[in-house]
């Protein structure tokens, strides 16, 4: 499981600000730009909300997996943010989500985006791997988190 492994600190968003769906498409976004040069914010933002609109990512279990392919983009990539409270997100079991993994791929790569969305899922899968997210002090045990899934 390398990328996930591998998640940037700079991308770990230990608590979010946001309070809705949108707003966290927008603060996973920022997050994103402010990482990966020549990215535009509004453009992410639409293609995340696009891909909303098809269905929620949400998948449950306190769980949501917005994703989307961006057109010139490099490589894949993922970001997390956490919401405490938890933030109404239309997911499958009807309950807020507290933890948002954005994955981020180039255009042409539809089996290795599919391959992390799966890593993503077998990840999250776990109770105790979501629990011990959820109670993670800061961005370095959340790092040391994501690093045993290797």
């Amino acid at each position: 499981m390398g990328l996930i492994a591998n998640i940037k600190k700079d991308l770990i968003i230990p608590e979010l600000h946001a309070t809705s769906k949108k707003e966290v498409l927008h603060e996973l976004a920022a997050a994103v730009v402010k990482q990966y040069q020549g990215l535009d914010e509004q453009t992410l933002y639409q293609i995340l909300l696009d891909r909303e609109n098809l269905g929620s990512t949400g998948i449950g279990d306190t769980v949501a997996l917005p994703h989307g392919k961006i057109k010139g983009f490099g490589e894949i990539a993922i970001c997390f943010g956490r919401s405490r409270d938890g933030i109404a997100y239309d997911a499958l079991d009807g309950k807020p989500a507290h933890l948002f993994f954005l994955l981020i791929a180039p255009e042409d790569t539809a089996t290795s985006y599919l391959n992390c969305l799966a890593e993503l899922s077998r990840f999250l899968k776990n109770a105790q791997t979501r629990s011990r997210l959820m109670q993670a002090a800061d961005p370095n045990e959340l790092l040391a988190i994501f690093a045993q899934t290797e």
